[in-house]
């Protein structure tokens, strides 16, 4: 009898009441765990010699692939994104009495360890090096195991439909429309567990448009031009504020692709899109490649393709190494900043002073700086050491003075920078800029307060955008730009 023989289930399958008691047996990847373990072990990898090693094996099969990156990266069950209401179904059952069992294609190592860990399987079938557990060969397998239309299988992609062809019971978990009402044609379902969040959502959220708020320095140049008349300006920067937006979210998904593992050790980092399983790494991909793509189309409409390149190929260098090296991290994250800058008065030909250069660059150094204290100081006070850090607890206080004299040394050139400004005769009330200096000066005081107190966010900038008072200053800053420029005559004596 060929494979695709064992069993031609009627097209009202979906109606059938599934056999109550038959045995359970689980799939793992995007059913059990909310990822693919096989992609965690890669990622785990990293660009190293073992990824080589591993891929060496590759013309042997996947199920050799499989066995040699286990080997070479050992997976911490601990830590992996389970599917929290499976997991809790599975125990009422088994507590019922029913066998469970953990049938997957991910290799046995991996399979053993994860079921060691959560202690919830009777069984576990998985690939062993020389044969892939994936499909019909599951399906072979459990079919000898247990007989046919002899157990209940849980699954989520199209790959376990072959799976539920042989089966007495579906259980679906996550799985598409699509897949779901073919797998209801093959078996009685049991049970659905559906994904609590999309992919787009998801992806969304990977994307942190909340720290779109950076890219607004782009129009910092037009402003410093006293150019806000100028419709086409705005528009330029509008657009290389679009095509910084898209290629930060694209490396920001990348990002989180190199990060996965610290992040999933990270008491809050670990709720993330990919860290929690909610977006997988293939899917993080193919945003992040649309949204590389779209960065470019946008920067190349604004004339500043090569600027949003260099930003784009500076980050990724970030994510995959710089990040890792004490000070130099900081300081390119402070250029990150400055090549925001900096493109925004390329692409609308309004040049920058030095002097605005200079201050931007310290009040990013200070920024950049804070955020290594702010990580620092919640590492101290949990007890975890910073994963992909050039830095220890021990560093803390020279990073403290770092950041604290850099933040000073900001509002220093601020204040040239206005003297210049003053005295360019371009300003109805200059001496109203003067309020700026102070105004900054106490801004990132309060940063560097609330960090020593522990209440400091991963970022500043996030900090910032929630804190109250730092909306404030920032409204009492734009005051002073409007009665400097008074444009309208509007804070002007009468008479004058």
């Amino acid at each position: 009898m060929g494979r695709m023989d064992l069993a031609r289930p009627s097209e009202t399958a979906a109606s059938a009441v599934a056999p109550v008691g038959l045995p359970l047996c689980v799939d793992l990847d995007g059913t059990l765990l909310r990822s693919d373990a096989l992609i965690d072990a890669v990622l785990a990898l990293g660009a190293t010699s073992d990824l080589l090693d591993a891929l060496r094996v590759l013309p042997e099969g996947r199920a050799a692939f499989k066995a040699r990156v286990a080997a070479l990266a050992a997976l911490d069950p601990a830590i992996l994104p389970y599917n929290k209401a499976l997991v809790a179904w599975l125990r009422a059952e088994r507590r019922a009495g029913r066998r469970i069992v953990l049938a997957t294609a991910a290799d046995a190592r991996v399979a053993h360890a994860i079921a060691a860990h959560l202690d919830l399987f009777d069984e576990v079938l998985a690939s062993d090096g020389v044969r892939n557990n994936k499909g019909a060969a599951k399906a072979d397998s459990l079919v000898r195991r247990f007989g046919l239309h002899g157990f209940a299988y849980a699954g989520d992609s199209a790959a376990d439909l072959a799976v539920w062809r042989v089966a007495g019971a579906a259980v679906l978990v996550n799985a598409s429309p699509r897949v779901a009402q073919a797998a209801a044609r093959l078996a009685p379902v049991e049970r659905r567990f559906d994904r609590d969040e999309g992919a787009a959502r998801a992806a969304l959220r990977a994307m942190r448009p909340h720290q779109w708020v950076k890219n607004l320095l782009v129009f910092v140049p037009v402003l410093a031009a006293e150019a806000a008349h100028d419709g086409n300006s705005w528009l330029i920067a509008a657009t290389m504020f679009a095509a910084f937006c898209c290629t930060a979210s694209a490396i920001y998904l990348l990002n989180d692709l190199a990060d996965l593992h610290a992040d999933r050790r990270h008491p809050r980092k670990r709720h993330r899109p990919i860290a929690s399983g909610a977006l997988s790494p293939s899917q993080a991909l193919a945003f992040a490649a649309l949204l590389l793509g779209a960065g470019l189309w946008l920067a190349g409409a604004a004339d500043g393709v090569l600027i949003v390149l260099a930003y784009g190929l500076l980050s990724l260098g970030y994510t995959l190494r710089l990040k890792e090296m004490p000070l130099v991290d900081v300081f390119m994250l402070a250029g990150l900043y400055a090549i925001r800058l900096y493109g925004g008065g390329v692409a609308t030909d309004h040049g920058l002073s030095l002097w605005l250069l200079g201050f931007a660059s310290f009040l990013f150094l200070g920024l950049a700086i804070l955020k290594r204290v702010a990580e620092l100081g919640d590492a101290r006070i949990s007890g975890r050491t910073l994963a992909r850090r050039g830095y220890g607890v021990a560093d803390l206080a020279m990073l403290q003075i770092f950041g604290v004299v850099a933040s000073f040394a900001a509002c220093v050139v601020l204040a040239l920078f206005v003297q210049e400004k003053s005295q360019a005769g371009i300003y109805a009330r200059p001496e109203a800029l003067w309020g700026s200096v102070p105004l900054i000066l106490f801004w990132q005081c309060r940063l560097w307060l609330s960090t020593a107190r522990g209440y400091m966010h991963d970022d500043p900038i996030v900090y910032a955008s929630r804190d109250w008072v730092s909306w404030c200053i920032f409204a009492g800053l734009l005051m002073l730009a409007l009665v400097a420029s008074d444009a309208a005559g509007m804070f002007s004596p009468p008479g004058s």
